[in-house]
Order: C-alpha cells, then structure tokens, then sequence
C-alpha cells in the first residue's frame, strides 16, 4: 500500500496574538478506492426495480491537526484532497 501524501501552508508566516491562523492542507492517496454498488431487486415474474447505486471509500483518509501550543484547530471546509483549518494565535 501506497502512503498518504500531505502538503501544508499556512496563509502568513507571523501573527499578532489573537489574530487569525489559516492552514491549507493537500493531501491524497494514490491507492485509495471508491467502490459502487448496484443493487437491482427482481420478483419471480422477471419484474426489476430501477438500479439503485451507493459509493463506499476503500482506504478513506484522516487528516488530525495539532500544534506545539496545544491551540484548536477547527476545520472550515474539506472536499476531499484540500482542507481549510482555523485557529487564533
């Protein structure tokens, strides 16, 4: 198995107390999966239901976010491989 890569940045390089902090993290896995399933119910007369499709992630990733400040980062957005967290300096 592949391992996850990550890249981070924060959106300056010093901050004043109580300023805002925005981290940007890339990250992604080149073995990771998306997997979907189709299911189709028939009757003993031959009648079928329309396909029904769900997706299932085969290896998801996790992204934590710690600091040596022990500061709390919330997380504003994620869409998978980009995800935006906020702290307060």
């Amino acid at each position: 198995m592949a391992a996850p890569t990550v890249t981070a940045s924060l959106n300056a390089t010093s901050y004043a107390p109580g300023a805002q902090m925005l981290l940007t993290v890339t990250y992604g896995d080149p073995d990771t999966k998306t997997v979907t399933v189709t299911v189709v119910v028939t009757d003993a007369q031959g009648n079928s239901s329309a396909p029904a499709k769900v997706n299932a992630v085969i290896d998801p990733l996790t992204v934590t976010v710690t600091d040596d400040s022990k500061r709390t980062w919330t997380r504003v957005s994620d869409n998978g491989t980009v995800a935006v967290y906020r702290a307060v300096a």
